[in-house]
C-alpha cells in the first residue's frame, strides 16, 4: 500500500469543514455526558484506515476489558463527520483523527479533549519528535500515531544508467542531475510533481518552501512568500519551470500525490519525487504486486540550497472529542495504540500477524530505530535520521484555523501557473492576499 494517506484531500470539502467550524468558533460544545467506566465497556474508534489485526485488538481488550467497535472512513468522509458532531453536540466516537493540518481548527473551537489531562504527555517528547504539531494554545489535541514527512526519493538505477554516480546534496546539483537523466535520454521526464489542484500539491510546495530555506507563515499567519526573493517564491518558479522545462510530465498538471507515486514512480516512469511521503520506499516501491522498481528506489537526504535541508511534517494523530462517550477508555486506547510496543507490531517487527494494514512508520523514535536495527525497514538509517534531526512541522506555530482554505488558495493558484493560465507572479500574489486575509480575520 502506498501510505495510510490512501486519499484525495479536496480542497472544496475542507473548504466546506471549515466554514462550518469557523462560523462557530466562539461556541465550544457543551459537556457530553460521558463516563468515566474503563472495564467491560465498548468505544468506537473511526480513523480512516482499516482496523488493526484482530489479535492485537483481542490482547487489548484482554488486557483493559475495553472492547473496540472500529470504523473505517474515507479521510475527507471523516472529516465533515467530526465538524458536523462536534458542532451539534452529538456523541460521534470516542477517538478520531486528528491531521495535522487541522490541529489550529480544532483546538480553536475546542472540539477536542486536551491529551495532558488523561495522558502523560510530557513523558512522550522525547521518543515522539512530531508531538508539537498537536499542541494548539498549549494543548495536546492529539497523538502522533504514524511519523509521516515529506522526503526526497530516486531511483538510483535511473541515475547511475545517466552516468550519475554521486547523489547531490543542493537543489542546483539535483536540478543539473535531472536535466542529465532529461538529455541523456534515460528518462525523457525525470521529476514527477504532483500538479492536481488537491492537497498533495500544497505539501509539496511546503517542503519545496523549505528546501530553499524558508517558511511559508509567520507566527501571526503572514506570508513569508511575496517577495521574489524569498524561499516560498523561488520554490513555486522552481516546480512551475520544472514543467516549462520538460522536467515534469505535462500529464503531471493533473495527477495527484498518489497517482504520480503508483503510476509514474512506482512504474520507473520518472526518476525522483523531491517531495514524496516517508516509508513509501518499504510500503509502495518495493512491493511486487504495486511495483516494477523493486530494490531500485531509495531515500535521498532532500537536498537544500547549501547542502541538506529540512523536511517538513505532515503526521496523522487520534484525539478524543469532547462529545465522547468513554473518554477515560478512550485514553487508555491511544495510549496502548501509540504505544512502542504496538507500533513496532503494526509496522511488521513481530511477523504478519500483527501487522496494520497500510501501517509504514511509526511516530515513536525508539520503534522506527528497533524495526531499523532488526533489518525490518527499509531505508531505515536515512528515515531515523530525519525524524530525529531535521523533520519539522510546516507551520512552527501550529496550522491556523483557517488552513483548509488557505491551502485550497495554495494548490489551486499553483495548478493554474503550471498549467499555464496564470504567471508564478500572480499566484504568488493571489496566495498572499488570501493569508493576509484569513490571517486579518477578514
Amino acid at each position: 500500500m502506498a501510505s495510510l494517506r490512501k486519499y484525495t484531500r479536496t480542497g472544496a470539502v475542507l473548504a466546506s469543514v471549515a466554514i462550518l467550524g469557523l462560523g462557530l468558533s466562539g461556541c465550544a460544545p457543551a459537556a457530553n455526558k460521558s463516563s468515566s467506566e474503563t472495564k467491560g465497556v465498548t468505544i468506537t474508534v473511526a480513523l480512516f484506515t482499516a482496523p488493526p489485526p484482530k489479535a492485537a485488538l483481542a490482547e487489548f481488550t484482554k488486557d483493559t476489558g475495553i472492547k473496540v467497535k472500529w470504523s473505517t472512513i474515507d479521510w475527507d468522509s471523516l472529516q465533515t463527520k467530526i465538524a458536523a458532531s462536534s458542532a451539534a453536540k452529538t456523541y460521534f466516537a470516542d477517538a478520531t483523527d486528528v491531521d495535522w493540518s487541522r490541529v489550529g481548527q480544532l483546538g480553536t473551537l475546542k472540539w477536542f479533549e486536551p491529551l495532558e489531562d488523561y495522558l502523560d504527555t510530557d513523558s512522550y517528547k522525547k521518543d515522539m519528535p512530531q508531538l508539537d504539531s498537536f499542541v494548539s494554545d498549549g494543548h495536546v489535541v492529539g497523538i502522533p500515531f504514524d511519523a509521516s514527512f515529506l522526503t526526497t526519493t530516486v531511483n538510483t538505477e535511473m541515475f547511475e544508467k545517466a552516468g550519475i554516480t554521486t547523489m547531490p546534496t543542493t537543489i542546483a546539483e539535483y536540478t543539473a542531475d535531472l536535466e542529465k537523466l532529461k538529455s541523456s535520454g534515460v528518462a525523457e521526464h525525470p521529476l514527477n510533481i504532483p500538479f492536481a489542484a488537491a492537497e498533495g500539491l500544497s505539501t509539496y510546495w511546503y517542503q519545496t518552501t523549505a528546501a530553499f530555506g524558508g517558511t511559508v507563515l509567520d507566527g501571526d499567519g503572514k506570508p513569508q512568500f511575496s517577495d521574489p526573493d524569498s524561499a516560498g517564491y523561488k520554490a513555486a518558479e522552481w516546480m512551475v519551470n520544472g514543467v516549462k522545462s520538460g522536467l515534469v510530465p505535462p500529464g503531471n498538471i493533473n495527477v495527484s500525490d498518489t497517482q504520480g507515486q503508483q503510476t509514474l514512480m512506482a512504474k520507473g516512469g520518472v526518476a525522483s519525487t523531491f517531495a514524496d511521503y516517508s516509508g513509501n520506499v518499504g510500503s509502495l516501491y518495493d512491493i511486487p504486486d504495486t511495483s516494477s522498481v523493486v530494490g531500485k528506489v531509495t531515500y535521498l537526504p532532500t537536498p537544500g540550497v547549501d547542502g541538506v535541508g529540512p523536511n517538513v511534517s505532515n503526521p496523522d494523530g487520534i484525539g478524543i472529542p469532547v462529545t465522547a462517550k468513554y473518554k477515560e477508555a478512550a485514553a487508555k486506547f491511544i495510549e496502548w495504540f501509540t504505544s512502542q510496543k504496538a507500533q513496532y507490531g503494526f509496522a511488521g517487527g513481530e511477523g504478519p500477524d500483527n501487522v496494520f494494514p497500510g501501517y509504514f512508520l511509526p511516530s515513536r523514535l525508539s520503534a522506527i530505530e528497533q524495526l531499523t536495527a532488526d533489518g525490518k525497514l527499509a531505508g531505515g538509517d536515512v528515515l531515523t535520521s530525519i525524524l530525529k534531526d531535521s523533520a519539522r512541522p510546516v507551520f512552527p506555530e501550529g496550522a491556523p484555523a483557517w488552513y483548509p482554505e488557505f491551502s485550497r488558495a495554495v494548490n489551486t493558484n499553483l495548478h493554474a501557473a503550471a498549467a499555464g493560465s496564470m504567471s508564478v507572479k500572480d499566484a504568488m500574489k493571489a496566495i498572499s492576499d488570501t493569508a493576509d486575509k484569513l490571517s486579518s480575520g477578514s
